[in-house]
């Protein structure tokens, strides 16, 4: 079994999900007593997302490929950034590393493609809405159109992420206010919707309503765990 580096703390709530599913995952396929390997680097999130708000991508992305390098000196065999909105400086993180990293948008993209999906609607941070480095890598590398909520609700949805769920802070009239912009995705022609962020799966999941919901979260540990376990 490799060892998983994990860049945690994005928020915490969430990186508690990708140990659980981690762990789960390696007892579900090998038995009893067996756990995940696991190397994990907790960050303040209160750090990061002050420089998020602040637009500073570049010392975050600095941030980022600093805690790769450790995570792989530490042992670490891949990479698991714990966090859709920071895929953003995925590709430089990569190049700065000899390790595989698994982006989460490529994991979520197999997933969608193996239903026979072409066009999804995401939700996520309104960085990770808005800007192009998680649609545009689903369109050029995959080929599925990516539709996102109309202005308003991209300030819903970032608000609630923010404000709401990166505290474990879980309200029935936020899981209303999502399920209302998924249906507008689906509306406005959406086949499935993205969860892209990794706080979502903890106030919708499959349960919540009848379309397709790709939960990141989950797509990106289970990933990592058929990379660990993956005979050479």
């Amino acid at each position: 079994m490799k060892t998983i580096g994990l860049i945690g703390g994005m928020s915490w709530e969430s990186t508690r999900e990708y140990y659980r599913i981690l762990n789960e995952e390696v007892r579900n396929r090998l038995g009893d007593p067996h756990s995940c390997k696991c190397i994990l680097y907790s960050v303040d999130f209160a750090e990061i997302e002050e420089l998020q708000h602040r637009g500073a991508w570049e010392e975050l992305t600095s941030r980022m490929i600093s805690i790769a390098v450790k995570l792989e000196s530490a042992g670490a065999e891949m990479l698991l950034i714990c966090t859709n909105t920071m895929h953003a400086m995925a590709d430089r993180v990569q190049a700065s590393i000899k390790i595989p990293l698994i982006h989460i948008a490529d994991t979520v993209a197999e997933e969608i493609k193996n239903r026979g999906m072409r066009k999804v609607g995401l939700l996520g941070t309104r960085f990770t809405m808005e800007q192009d480095f998680y649609r545009l890598r689903l369109k050029e590398k995959s080929g599925i159109d990516v539709i996102i909520p109309d202005k308003d609700d991209r300030e819903h949805v970032h608000s609630i992420i923010y404000k709401e769920l990166i505290a474990g802070i879980i309200k029935k009239k936020s899981k209303d206010i999502y399920l209302k912009v998924i249906q507008k995705l689906v509306s406005n022609g959406a086949e499935g919707v993205i969860l892209g962020c990794t706080e979502i799966p903890l106030l919708i999941t499959g349960v919540d309503t009848d379309i397709p919901l790709f939960d990141t979260t989950l797509l990106h540990a289970r990933k990592a765990v058929g990379l660990a376990l993956k005979k050479e």
